[in-house]
């Protein structure tokens, strides 16, 4: 599997205003109750995302190891879920949700995350901060859709094919974040603080 390739099989798109909303979308070649699966049950997240404690169902709560918590606020499968999405002491307002669409004989997978973002954090990386993180999990999805194991998380960044995704990832937001009307040298300015901080030189 070429990781640069699957990176850019996303769509991404921004809409910029007092709450950002950042959306993925990209197609997978796996049944639409299988991308499900992958997507809810606590073992199968383990191998792709991260471990996950908690009761993962409507209106259960729920823990990501080292990450966000918060509640399941729909849930209808095979088809969608949402969530809050919390991290740190002052999150504010944060909430994903995924939707899943049976589609030219796999499944379209939409994720929208909609978030109050710090006026100082935005302005020094923009939807990178986030958006790239999101693309390295949909990489680890589409891996794991193929039976292929997960990359070292802490190492993928130093090797040479993790970088290229990193960068092509991080261009790409840039990309969706001029298309949302944003300052050409700000969003140049958000790219290379993005790369520096996912793929440090």
């Amino acid at each position: 599997m070429d990781m640069v390739e699957e990176i850019n099989k996303a769509h991404r798109e921004l809409i910029d205003g007092k709450r950002k909303v950042q959306v993925l979308r990209r197609h997978y070649d796996a049944e639409i109750e299988d991308v499900w699966s992958a997507c809810t049950e606590a073992d199968r997240l383990a191998r792709w995302f991260m471990p996950v404690s908690g009761d993962l169902r409507l209106g259960g709560h729920y823990q990501l190891e080292g990450n966000a918590h918060g509640e399941i606020l729909r849930c209808e499968p095979p088809s969608l879920f949402k969530v809050s999405w919390l991290f740190g002491p002052n999150p504010g307002f944060s909430e994903v949700e995924v939707s899943l669409t049976a589609k030219d004989g796999g499944t379209l997978l939409e994720l929208r995350h909609t978030a109050e973002v710090p006026e100082e954090m935005w302005a020094q990386f923009g939807p990178g901060a986030t958006g790239v993180g999101w693309d390295l999990s949909l990489l680890g999805l589409a891996l794991h859709l193929t039976g292929a194991s997960k990359p070292d998380t802490d190492t993928f960044h130093e090797t040479e094919e993790g970088r290229r995704c990193i960068v092509a990832s991080s261009e790409a937001w840039g990309e969706a974040y001029r298309a949302a009307g944003g300052v050409p040298e700000a969003v140049e300015a958000a790219v290379r603080a993005t790369t520096g901080f996912y793929a440090p030189e």
